[in-house]
């Protein structure tokens, strides 16, 4: 991937670059599916985070879990959830916004003082498109989605996944994004573009 591309990846609607990765192990809990899928889920957040080269924990010190993934039918569940409204700021006002927007999810993150990710809460309202994805396929695209804080433009127009075969996989060149995103001599998190150029570098450089 060229320092453009990288760049567009990181780079808000309103035209600020934001880049930040975990700088804590990720312990995620999944909430609203039955084992089976919460196999999946937790089998996506194992393979993300070995690809990534990050650690994957069963109890983060500060939250204890600080990945959290919420499965429901309708937005007007959250309010009804004991702590939901600790978790999310403003949640009444969220929820209708989403409801206006028919909105099937939503993404949360906390920062530590660093700007390093410290928690990030997935919301899937499982209407008729989410529910016709395959499991593997959806936790697969969260999880990538929550490790890195990509620009709100950046998945619009074309996923993060690809098919090879019968299976599907991160596209080929956002693999090799994620590894370079958590080389140990990166910051956690920045704010000016040129970090594109140094993850470039990361990329194109011999394994």
């Amino acid at each position: 991937m060229e320092a453009e591309q990288i760049e567009a990846l990181f780079t808000r609607a309103d035209g600020t670059f934001a880049f930040a990765r975990w700088g804590r192990p990720v312990c995620p809990v999944v909430f609203g599916v039955d084992d089976a899928t919460l196999g999946v889920v937790k089998g996506a957040v194992e393979a993300v985070c070995a690809l990534a080269g990050h650690e994957m924990g069963e109890m983060d010190a500060e939250l204890g879990s600080n990945l959290m993934l919420f499965f429901f039918r309708e937005w007007s569940e959250l309010p009804e959830v004991p702590g939901m409204d600790r978790l999310l700021p403003d949640l009444e006002p969220l929820v209708t916004r989403l409801e206006a927007a028919e909105a099937n999810q939503y993404r949360f993150f906390r920062f530590d003082k660093q700007g390093g990710i410290k928690a990030c809460f997935v919301f899937l309202r499982m209407d008729r498109h989410l529910s016709a994805v395959p499991a593997h396929t959806l936790a697969l695209s969260q999880i990538v989605q929550s490790m890195l804080l990509w620009s709100d433009l950046a998945f619009q127009d074309r996923s993060a996944l690809a098919v090879s075969g019968e299976t599907t996989v991160l596209r080929p060149e956002l693999a090799q994004l994620l590894r370079a995103a958590y080389d140990p001599v990166l910051p956690h998190a920045a704010s000016d573009p040129s970090h594109a150029l140094r993850l470039a570098a990361r990329i194109g450089a011999p394994q």
